[in-house]
């Protein structure tokens, strides 16, 4: 079986992204755009990745360590070209993988496919195999010069003659070198050029030079798409979206308005599943079936049970558990809580560090009181127990099965199962007082 490993070239600043946030980690689908890439080589299975960061990016290395924690992390100390960021993974490439494959880790969308195609030509006894791509615009992307089946070199734009210039088929940027010859054609590559870098596209004249087999797949554009502005992390956003929309209604989601509906990532949806117009998902949400989003919900982090319904303006935070045919109305925010099958928290109501039993109902501008200024305390709601409006829960407290909470009470000793609760001062009239209030 052939080894492999992939140098994912992190080390760029991004200027163009006016952000002390290195631009690896500004996020697509509330991914960082490093970490979609390192998804792919997972997929395509990679054995080994190197990192190659630049200096000051220990945000980067802590992100690599949590998502690839058997990668390796090499510094590039001077921005001197991609070849000279590859010679920055020397120590990889000495334990002499079958195949070598080189990313950019601005491209979020490489795919698995495309690293296996790359991988497929260097079995069939490729030494370098570049990821070539036919963009509407080609200007200001190196030129293939084929000879048949055979890349010769890659010209860059303003290196390129005139007829040159006229081909289509650009450089991608992903490319695969065979691990035996590696190391002695980036030992080859000079930094003869204006800006004085290492340029990792040498690779293929170099090689082709020396009698090597040296050729070139075509690839999808959206493959490659790099991103070095904001304006072209926003284009990212929205191909990232469309096809996470487009995947869930073949799945059998309903999406009313899609074009207003947001995924992350690693949204799951289920089969029949209803999401109404400005919907925003963020990271961790598992939705099962039969569920109904209404409109304006923010989610993340929790998992709804099938048949529930949620929204319109709902929030749901992480560790919210939205159990079987529950409802969560308009303007309810749920962190951190259980909330059992045919509860329903209808209106105006925040719930954090709970249990909400089975069948219990929550009225409207209820509260769970869960943090003390230092620690947090955990409300616990029996079954079928009954909570009057306005009322406020003061953790730790334990509302017992059946119990029911009058109105405007505030709650701050536990309630048995079946009792009746009232938390609130008796009222006093004062008859005639108003106006004497009014003109003071």
């Amino acid at each position: 079986m052939r080894t492999s490993l992939a140098v994912v070239l992190a080390a760029g600043e991004g200027k163009r992204m006016k952000s002390r946030v290195p631009k690896v980690l500004h996020p697509i689908g509330a991914l960082p755009m490093v970490a979609h890439v390192l998804g792919a080589l997972q997929q395509a299975g990679i054995d080994r990745v190197a990192v190659v960061i630049g200096p000051g990016h220990e945000a980067v290395a802590e992100l690599i360590a949590k998502r690839a924690p058997d990668a390796t992390v090499h510094v590039q100390a001077e921005r001197r070209g991609t070849g000279d960021a590859v010679k920055a993974a020397r120590e990889a490439l000495q334990k002499k993988p079958d195949d070598v494959i080189v990313v950019f880790a601005d491209t979020p969308f490489v795919s698995a496919a495309a690293i296996s195609r790359l991988r497929g030509k260097l079995a069939e006894g490729a030494s370098v195999v570049v990821g070539g791509m036919r963009p509407a615009a080609p200007f200001g992307y190196g030129r293939l010069i084929m000879e048949g089946d055979q890349l010769v070199s890659i010209r860059e734009e303003r290196d390129a003659s005139s007829e040159e210039r006229k081909i289509g088929f650009v450089n991608g940027g992903i490319m695969g070198l065979a691990g035996e010859t590696a190391p002695s054609i980036l030992d080859a590559i000079e930094d003869k050029n204006d800006q004085k870098e290492f340029y990792l596209t040498d690779a293929a004249e170099i090689a082709h030079k020396r009698g090597l087999r040296v050729t070139a797949i075509e690839i999808a554009t959206e493959d490659v798409l790099g991103i070095n502005d904001r304006a072209q992390l926003a284009e990212a956003e929205r191909l990232f979206q469309e096809k996470r929309r487009g995947e869930a209604m073949a799945a059998g989601a309903t999406l009313v308005a899609p074009e207003t509906v947001f995924f992350a990532h690693d949204t799951k949806l289920g089969a029949d599943v209803t999401i109404e117009p400005n919907v925003v998902f963020g990271p961790g949400v598992t939705v099962s079936d039969n569920v109904t989003i209404r409109s304006f919900s923010h989610i993340e982090g929790a998992t709804i049970a099938s048949g529930a319904i949620v929204g319109p303006f709902a929030r749901l935070r992480p560790g919210a558990k939205i159990g079987e045919g529950a409802h969560i109305g308009n303007f309810v925010e749920i962190k951190a809580a259980d909330v059992e099958e045919g509860a329903k928290i209808n209106h105006l109501t925040y719930i954090g560090d709970a249990r909400i039993g089975a069948k219990a109902n929550i009225g409207a501008g209820t509260i769970t009181c869960n943090y003390d200024g230092a620690n947090k305390h955990k409300t616990d709601i029996g079954k079928s127990a009954f909570i009057g409006s306005n009322s406020a829960l003061v953790a730790p407290v334990k509302i017992g099965d059946g119990a029911y909470v009058a109105s405007g009470s505030v709650i701050t000793e536990d309630v048995p199962s079946e009792a009746l609760a009232f938390g609130r001062a008796r009222q006093v009239n004062k008859p005639g007082r108003a106006p004497k209030l009014k003109k003071r």
